[in-house]
């Protein structure tokens, strides 16, 4: 039965984990009609049928055709890394974002959402929960994470010019498809027997998995009154420790589990060393960094704000979630993986 127009909903990044997750979420929902954008459309997902816009998001003509006629857009196409790089946080991910920002403005759209990360938020030390719009922290040395600051500043900045801006706060994400994450980053480090517990693991972690993750962009995408500018956490329903994240991982694997517990300053100075080192050390990534050491501090996140404004309820039990990973990462032998994307 034909119930109206549909609401048109681009994802850029359209064929990475979260946009995969977001499209399939899309796809659900009879009121609305989702568009892919991406740069190579043969790695869409097989069951989309729908309107592709490809490009690349580094062409600033691309960026302004993409956006026309739409209605919302969900920018989860964000280049990344867990190091270094701040000269390519810069050119591949800050000066397309907020030049996305400003074509939604200037096209009409109706509503904005960036994937973002729970940990622009700073690190609480008393145990109590980070809202939703606990104030951004910048790190001086995570380049990403301080480059989603800015964005998200520019975005209050503009709130008022007519789209609707949503920073999406997501947890650390686990699934299968996640090749740029804790999971796949912690298991062939595990087996080298260096990997220490930091701070007893006691810390605990938000997760979220991929189908929560692609239902709370739905949500957000379709949800009515909100304000111009809205901040939400999307996290798992449980926040396991750190301990309890990496036991499980280790049984599941057959890996060690760490033998020793350091503070966090020891951790970070270690990331350091050996972000410093890299040069005249083996691999292209650091064995540890100081971002990788920051989102295992503590990070309780509750999405009781995105429960109450969108309908967010997370669903997925963590465990599964990791253990699907897990299983991906078995059939290709547990690889090591870069911690940055591709230039």
């Amino acid at each position: 039965m034909d119930t109206g127009p549909k609401t048109r909903v681009l994802v850029t990044g359209a064929t990475g984990f979260l946009g995969s997750n977001v499209i399939k979420a899309l796809m659900a929902r009879p009121d609305v009609e989702p568009i892919a954008a991406c740069r190579t459309p043969s790695k869409l997902i097989p069951q989309f049928k729908g309107e592709i816009r490809s490009g690349d998001l580094l062409d600033a003509s691309y960026r302004k055709a993409m956006v026309q006629d739409v209605d919302v857009v969900c920018h989860t196409g964000t280049w990344g890394a867990f190091w270094g790089h701040a000269a390519l946080e810069r050119t591949h991910f800050f000066e397309p974002a907020v030049d996305i920002v400003d074509q939604c403005i200037n096209a009409g759209v109706k509503r904005f959402l960036l994937a973002s990360t729970v940990a622009i938020a700073g690190i609480r030390k008393d145990g109590k929960p980070q809202d939703d719009f606990s104030e951004p922290r910048y790190t001086g040395y995570w380049p990403h994470v301080d480059k989603l600051i800015d964005v998200d500043n520019y975005m209050r900045e503009n709130s008022q010019r007519g789209t609707q801006m949503v920073n999406m706060r997501l947890g650390h994400f686990v699934g299968k498809g996640n090749h740029l994450g804790m999971v796949p980053a912690l298991v062939p480090r595990l087996r080298t027997y260096m990997v220490p517990w930091l701070s007893g693991g006691r810390s605990r972690m938000a997760l979220v998995a991929d189908t929560d993750l692609g239902e709370s962009f739905a949500l957000a995408s379709m949800a009515q009154g909100l304000d111009n500018y809205e901040s939400f956490n999307i996290c798992g329903k449980d926040f396991p420790t750190t301990r309890e994240v990496f036991e499980f991982i280790c049984k599941e694997t057959n890996s060690p589990k760490p033998i020793y517990s350091v503070p966090y300053f020891a951790g970070y100075a270690f990331g350091w060393l050996m972000e410093t080192l890299l040069p005249i050390l083996p691999g292209s990534s650091p064995f540890l960094t100081r971002s990788l050491v920051h989102v295992a501090e503590d990070w309780l996140c509750p999405s009781d704000y995105a429960h109450k404004k969108i309908g967010y309820t997370p669903q997925k039990n963590w465990r599964v979630a990791v253990s699907e990973a897990l299983a991906e990462l078995k059939q290709q032998g547990y690889p090591w993986p870069h911690l940055s994307q591709a230039a």
